[in-house]
């Protein structure tokens, strides 16, 4: 693959912020106390060990919580020659500065913000990790009975108000789910920013189509970190259908009834946006809020606007203040024109967006999209090994498209009874393509994609919704020679601004479109490539293959 000009200039910029990372390490402040390993019994007699930061000044305050598998230890430090970055912060560079105190260890609030502002934070080690005792289980319900006894434990302490709410980014969010579900007596308020809801789809097999980087080296870290009875790429390699094991690993989202706010981001569709916002579609909570970003994850979890917005949450809910929180409305949302250029950012009243204008774009054989659909049948053929199908859309007048897209192919195979298909919409202007933030740090990616293996194609009918497919992953239907079969599949949430003249492509192809290297691709992320086939994509007359563009009235 050839590297342009501009991929050459992305590369060096990756090369000088892997050297420089843009982190900003501030000194611990006065007036907290800081406990560490201090022991908490789980209801088995494990002996759990977490962190406390509390106010020197004797009181009883309200407590931010969490718990994850990366050592609450493992804190951010200030070095003699500048802050001890992360490797992770090296290598999935984010898009702006951040800013924490050296109390904070990775994807946890941040003791020097939470603290000085009338909190305890308390940082769990889970069972197996860290300095706690035992054997972990990640995912399971197992940990949350765990989490469910850490968040009683702190509300009954002396120093504590007795309201206990949970907030973290990644596991730190993924892990608040399950327990949430259980209910605890004192749990007052999560915030989850960016977890995935569903590990089978979220990650390991979107689409039915299995991950083949980050499963691995996140495996591989968190065996290195403690003791798990689970491995996420041996389970992975073993069930490549959605089993009883990764049902049971799913959280049972409706169960949740607790005021939530919910990170959904554009930018992370490769990891926690689908589950971010099936999350905030599903949980039952009357009292629920939507943030929304296409930026950093970190940049943005710690950002002082981020920061402010779950405060006034958090002070409501834990702290009992009238601060107009129940009058905020319910999604904030942001849209960008690329990368770099934030088009707007607005209060929404409602996820999706109500008066969605949900509009159809025809495929046809000649490569276009089109708002009318093909009379005539015809078809386009592809390699899986090197070729793809592209059909192009010039944007008739600025627009949005807020909210997920609808793949409606059908298609047919030569030489493999299956393909594995991923598909992302694109955005160019004056013939050159518009990159946009991605999963992992990653600087260059599409609008929005999505993925499916053919033999995965049947619906989950009871979890589909009209606009939104959902497969079953549970009894593979190999293709057939000669077969021409319909296939459906979300392209993940995206809030983009296309402005009159410019193109929306969509790409069909049977490989991943980005390399795995740290400077030119989306690393860590790969994909278990097609079969060698050829793929043949039929359009036209009763052959309706459509794009379902959601287009947001202004």
């Amino acid at each position: 693959m050839r590297v342009g000009t501009l991929g050459v200039r992305y590369a060096i910029g990756r090369l000088h912020r892997f050297l420089h990372p843009r982190l900003t390490v501030t000194p611990t402040p006065a007036g907290v106390r800081f406990e560490r390993d201090v022991e908490v019994a789980v209801r088995d007699g494990t002996v759990l060990r977490v962190n406390v930061f509390r106010p020197e000044a004797e009181g009883e305050y309200p407590v931010v919580m969490c718990a994850h598998p990366y050592g609450k230890d493992k804190m951010i430090r200030a070095g003699r020659f500048g802050a001890r970055v992360p490797v992770q912060l090296r290598l999935l560079l984010q898009d702006t500065p951040i800013r924490v105190s050296e109390w904070t260890s990775w994807e946890a609030p941040d003791p020097g913000f939470w603290v000085p502002g009338g909190y305890v934070v308390v940082n769990c080690d889970l069972r197996g990790f860290g300095h706690s005792d035992g054997v972990g289980s990640l995912f399971s319900d197992a940990e949350a009975e765990d989490y469910y006894d850490l968040i009683e434990w702190a509300a009954a302490q002396p120093w504590s108000n007795g309201r206990v709410g949970l907030n973290g980014v990644s596991y730190l969010a993924i892990s608040q789910w399950k327990v949430a579900a259980l209910r605890p007596p004192h749990l007052a308020a999560i915030c989850a920013w960016e977890g995935l809801s569903d590990v089978y789809r979220d990650l390991a097999y979107p689409g039915g189509i299995r991950e083949n980087a980050f499963v691995r080296v996140w495996s591989a870290m968190v065996r290195r970190g403690g003791n798990s009875v689970d491995d996420l790429r041996r389970e992975q390699l073993a069930r490549p259908l959605r089993d009883e094991w990764w049902a049971s690993h799913a959280p049972a989202l409706e169960r949740i009834e607790v005021p939530a706010l919910i990170c959904g981001s554009f930018s992370d569709q490769g990891l926690h946006s689908g589950g971010s916002f099936r999350a905030f579609e599903s949980i039952s909570s009357p009292q629920r809020w939507l943030y929304t970003h296409r930026g950093g994850k970190w940049a943005v979890y710690y950002s002082p606007e981020a920061l402010a917005v779950q405060q006034r949450f958090f002070d409501h809910f834990l702290k009992g203040e009238d601060n107009g929180m129940n009058e905020l409305p319910p999604a904030r949302l942001e849209v960008r024109e690329s990368r770099q250029e934030i088009s707007s950012v607005r209060e929404e009243a409602a996820w999706p967006l109500p008066g969605t204008d949900w509009t159809p774009l025809h495929l046809h054989p000649d490569g276009s999209l089109r708002e009318a659909a093909a009379e005539a049948p015809g078809w386009v053929r592809f390699d899986t090994r090197n070729g793809r199908a592209s059909f192009s859309w010039l944007v008739p007048a600025e627009l949005e498209l807020v909210g997920s897209m609808n793949l409606r192919l059908h298609l047919e195979a030569e030489g493999s009874d299956d393909v594995n298909l991923f598909a992302g919409v694109r955005k160019l202007r004056d013939g050159c393509e518009v990159p946009f933030e991605g999963s992992y740090g990653f600087g260059r990616d599409l609008v929005t994609r999505g993925w499916l293996k053919a033999s995965h194609r049947r619906l989950d009918e009871q979890a589909s919704e009209p606009r939104r497919p959902v497969h079953s992953h549970v009894a593979p239907e190999p293709l057939r020679a000669g077969e021409i079969v319909a296939a459906e599949f979300e392209l993940l949430p995206s809030a983009t601004l296309f402005r009159r003249g410019e193109t929306l492509r969509l790409d069909v192809q049977g490989r991943w479109f980005f390399r795995d290297d740290p400077f030119l691709g989306q690393f860590p992320a790969a994909y278990e490539a097609s079969p060698p086939a050829t793929v043949i994509l039929h359009c036209g007359g009763r052959f309706d293959a459509q794009l379902l563009a959601p287009r947001a009235s202004r």
